[in-house]
Parts: structure tokens; sequence; C-alpha cells
């Protein structure tokens, strides 16, 4: 346990310590949000506020990689190249929203193909390396599932679709880092007990990795809380997305990932049944989706929306941890 909280708190320092030089920097340099004007009325007064702080979080989860490394140089290098290279879309994404002003960012077509290309090396990198076990682990049934040829296609779709349910999640203040450190806390844990049954050195380097992204999201929070000081952006939503994701490959916990990031999942599921329903009737099932905006036209504040998501994931992982 001693890797998971040692990681955690050098992540969550590093961030505290970061956000008080790159927040003003990204204030000098007028990466202000873009608000869009079919959103909730209330966010209007958010415009102008910082984004693309994610860049604090990947600095937290990178150097306290880098100071607790590990000889599995090879699985660091495969949750890094997840991490920033959905990191590395997003700030693209960002980057011509806020200085482009283009406010829908890359077109549809160019961000799913960076997402795909992201996978697929990630899905090879995994599947090519002989200590990462690629079989899947299938929840209630207590075995693991030997994919095959499949692992590629599905490790392709399983990458885009918890990635983009992050990034839908990121509306509120607080709302997708506050979910995420909860997930990849619970990820750590399911590494912590894996690495004491195994000794094997990529659970150790997982479990640093968890920590980091736990720490760099509790860090965050110290500036995204409402009323955020900083928003993450696709920079720091997509980071974390490919980042849980390869977490959960690592260790073939990917069935379990529509528990423990329900959450996340129903962002998703809600914008899907909002966008094809009104397609068919001209007519919207929640006053908008994602449902945290439903929730929140409904009159809840966003730091009750948060609260609940929050002890909802809380409540989702305990479920999980007790279901391994």
């Amino acid at each position: 346990m001693q890797y998971l909280g040692l990681s955690i708190i050098i992540s969550f320092l590093i961030a505290i310590a970061c956000g008080p030089f790159i927040i003003p920097a990204l204030k000098r340099l007028k990466f202000g949000q873009n608000i869009r004007d079919d959103g909730p009325q209330s966010h209007l007064s958010k415009a102008g506020t910082p984004t693309m702080g994610g860049i604090i979080m990947l600095i937290a989860i990178l150097l306290t990689c880098i100071v607790l490394w590990t000889s599995d140089w090879y699985t660091m290098i495969v949750a890094f190249i997840a991490t920033l290279g959905f990191g590395a879309i997003g700030f693209a994404d960002d980057y011509i929203k806020v200085v482009k002003k283009r406010n829908l960012g890359l077109r549809a077509k160019q961000k799913i193909l960076g997402q795909i290309i992201i996978s697929l090396i990630v899905a090879f990198l995994v599947m090519n390396n002989a200590n990462i076990n690629t079989s899947v682990y299938i929840p209630f049934a207590n075995v693991y599932w030997d994919m095959g040829w499949l692992f590629v296609p599905f490790i392709v779709f399983f990458m885009i679709a918890l990635t983009n349910s992050v990034n839908l999640t990121d509306g509120l203040d607080g709302l997708a880092s506050g979910v995420t450190f909860i997930v990849a806390a619970t990820l750590g844990i399911i590494y912590y007990f894996a690495y004491n049954g195994t000794n094997s050195e990529t659970f150790r380097t997982m479990i640093i990795f968890s920590g980091a992204v736990t720490g760099a999201c509790l860090g965050f929070l110290r500036f995204n809380a409402f009323p955020a000081k900083v928003f993450m952006g696709d920079t720091g939503a997509l980071a974390l997305g490919g980042a849980l994701s390869v977490m959960a490959i690592m260790i073939g916990m990917e069935f379990f990932i529509p528990i423990m990031g329900f959450m996340f999942m129903l962002s998703t599921i809600s914008d899907i049944i909002q966008v094809s329903y009104y397609k068919r009737t001209k007519k919207r099932v929640f006053k908008m989706a994602p449902l945290h905006h439903h929730f929140e036209l409904s009159g809840m504040s966003e730091v009750k929306i948060v609260t609940m998501y929050m002890l909802a994931t809380l409540a989702l992982c305990i479920v999980t941890l007790l279901i391994m």
C-alpha cells in the first residue's frame, strides 16, 4: 500500500504546486473558456475562465511516475502513450476552440481518427508483451476470457467509448475530476491486492500510475471545485479517459468499468437517447443532455449534482471491490 499512498501524495502536492503557476499563465495567454449560447444560462458567467487546465494533471502524473520509476519501463510507457496520446488530441481540440476561435474544435472525423490511432497503438503494445495479460475478466462468472484476435477491435472500442464518456461528464465544476479520482483510487486498490498475490512488476508499476492519477485529480479539484478557477478542457478530460482505460486494460477489468464508471456511462447513454429521440420526434426526453445538465436545469445546484455523482460512484466502486 506504500506505493499507492506515496504516489497519491506526491502527485497531489505537485498538482497543488503547479496550479498557482499554470492558471495565471493560461490567463496571460487568454486561454479562456468559450461558453455555448445553447447551454445552461447559469454557465454564461463562466465565460473567460481559463481552460486547458488538464496540463496541471498531466504534469503531476508524469513527474510522479518519473520520481517513482520502476524497472518495468514498458508498462509505464504504454500508460504514458494512452494518457498523453488522448491528451494531445484534447489539447489540439482546445487550441482550435480557444486560439483559432472555432467553437466546435476538431472535426468529429479528425478526433475519432486520432483516437483510433492511439487505441490501436496501445492494443498492439499490450498484445506484444508477454508480461501483460490480454484476457478479459468476466464479472460474476469469475473467469478470464481470452478474446484472441477480437482483443484489438474490442480495446479500440473500449478506449474510445470510455474516453468520450469522461469528456461528456466534464460539464460541471469538479464533476469529471471528482468521479475520476474515485475510480482511479479503486483501480489502485485492485492493483495493490493483485500485486500482493503475484509480486508482478507490471502491477507495481500500475499501482504507482493509478496513485499518480488519483493524486493529480485530487490536487486539481483544489482549483476546479465550484466555483472553478480553471477548467480541465478536453486536454484533461481525454487524458483522464485514456489513463482510466489503460488502467483497466492492464488487469483485464474492462467489463467492470461500466459498474465503477457508471456515471460516465450515464452521460453517454443520456446523450444518445436525447439525440436519437429528437431525430425521430423533434421532442426531447431531457431538458438538456448529458444528464447532469438536466438535473441542473431542474433546479439542482452544481455542488449537489457533483456530490450525488461522487457518492454514487463511491457506492458502485465499493460494490466492485465486494464482487472482486
